[in-house]
């Protein structure tokens, strides 16, 4: 297939990484709200991602094998049809104020993204020659760190915007205006998620009628057993499943980090940092609640990974993807360590840097570990997707660590994770990559 031909696939399945990214840091944006509604420990409201990744661990494999049965175009189908039922099931939850539909409804979502981001990665990755499979990745993933850019912007203003009563703030008001309470809480939540419902599903319907190329053999050729054999395989996988679980960890906290260094106060009193927030919440940042003043702050952490995304697609073809990686993953450590350090502005924006040396490495890991395993492709791309479970199993003991030692010394947990990957960056030149 020609290059002119390839554009139009490429654009299309672009759109499946903008839409995965928005949805999945918007869920981001209501930990923080549901931490105050259920009254939730740092390691409880960390479950949140737990039930939301453990879709990756339990479908990836399945979804693959699914894919090979029904094929790409209705796999992308079976996904965004997932990912709607999961939204819809976000109005009974808030409706019922039940942290356990929500934890459901997190799941299903999570299991659509899974079939997608299965089939795309890949699909992506192969859509031309091998040597520009990072670049390519890598431009794809922009059009993801788009949409988890504009997330927390949607979800400062819509999912944060208010203040939320504690349970001894309930227990004072009369029946009607617990009953009032209980209502505008409830809406909140409901009528973005029953906007993306809608949305998604005129996207299925789109992709029932598409027609996207055959390039990826829909039938492995080799058992998962085999291709876990290739230590470079093994090494990858540890890299996502630790990538996935830093930068997910450091997006679900940044804004009770922010609320623990008393940020809110520090924005409220200076008109230059007042006025960068105004653009990207609703309302006078005076009278708002502090969770939406340092959330509206948290678009910099993600834009920064669109931006870095943009760039790496540029420096994954004039330089070694490996070398790129090792830098980015050098430059983050940094970073931790300045806001581990510091206090204040200087320790806020350090950790928001941090989003920028993300952007290139899950799909810097992702081609990486593809390159040279031949019609393996789409095995290894199910157990790279599994590894996305990281972002389940990291968050949850971030947050128990910030319970018990607090945030500044948590992060040396996140640290370790990055120092893996420059470890992969390094090894796997020796492993033919």
């Amino acid at each position: 297939m020609s290059k002119q031909k390839f554009t139009l696939p490429f654009i299309i399945v672009s759109t499946l990484f903008f839409l995965w990214g928005f949805i999945t840091v918007l869920v981001d944006s209501l930990i923080p709200r549901l931490k105050d509604v259920f009254e939730l420990s740092y390691f409880q409201a960390g479950l949140v991602q737990f039930a939301f990744f453990l879709a990756y661990l339990v479908l990836s494999i399945p979804a693959g094998a699914l894919l090979s049965r029904i094929g790409y175009q209705r796999g992308i189908f079976v996904g965004l049809a997932t990912m709607a039922i999961g939204c819809l099931l976000f109005y009974p939850a808030a409706g019922e104020r039940l942290f356990s539909v929500f934890l459901l409804a997190y799941f299903m979502l999570a299991g659509g993204i899974t079939i997608l981001q299965v089939a795309a990665n890949p699909y992506v990755a192969v859509l031309g020659d091998e040597g520009g499979a990072s670049s390519r990745l890598n431009l794809a993933q922009a059009f993801n760190s788009l949409g988890t850019t504009l997330a927390p912007i949607v979800g400062a203003a819509y999912l944060l915007s208010d203040t939320i009563k504690n349970t001894q703030e309930i227990e004072v008001l009369t029946e009607v205006e617990r009953q009032s309470y209980y209502v505008s809480e409830a809406a909140a939540v409901q009528q973005p998620f029953l906007w993306l419902a809608g949305a998604i599903g005129l996207l299925a319907v789109f992709f029932l009628f598409v027609n996207l190329p055959k390039i990826l053999k829909e039938v492995p050729e080799r058992g998962y057993l085999t291709v876990l054999k290739n230590p470079k395989t093994v090494w990858g996988a540890i890299g996502i499943f630790l990538y996935v679980g830093a930068e997910v960890a450091i997006g679900s906290y940044l804004v009770n980090y922010f609320l623990d260094m008393n940020l809110v106060g520090t924005i409220r009193n200076s008109d230059f940092m007042n006025t960068i927030a105004s653009v990207f919440s609703v309302g006078d940042l005076q009278q708002i609640d502090g969770k939406a003043v340092v959330g509206s702050f948290v678009f910099l952490y993600w834009g920064g990974a669109m931006v870095g995304r943009f760039i790496g697609s540029l420096l994954t073809r004039l330089l070694l993807p490996s070398k790129v990686l090792a830098i980015f993953a050098v430059f983050a450590v940094m970073m931790i360590a300045v806001s581990m350090n510091t206090i204040g502005l200087v320790s806020m924006f350090a950790i928001l840097s941090v989003g920028l040396f993300n952007s290139i490495m899950f799909p810097t890991i992702f081609t990486l570990t593809l390159e040279g395993q031949g019609d393996a492709k789409p095995q290894v791309s199910g157990l790279l997707c599994t590894a996305i479970f990281g972002g389940a199993v990291v968050p949850p003991l971030f947050g128990a660590l910030v319970d018990g030692v607090g945030f500044k010394i948590a992060f040396i947990l996140i640290v370790l994770c990055y120092g893996y990957i420059f470890v992969f960056s390094r090894r796997v030149i020796r492993m033919g990559a």
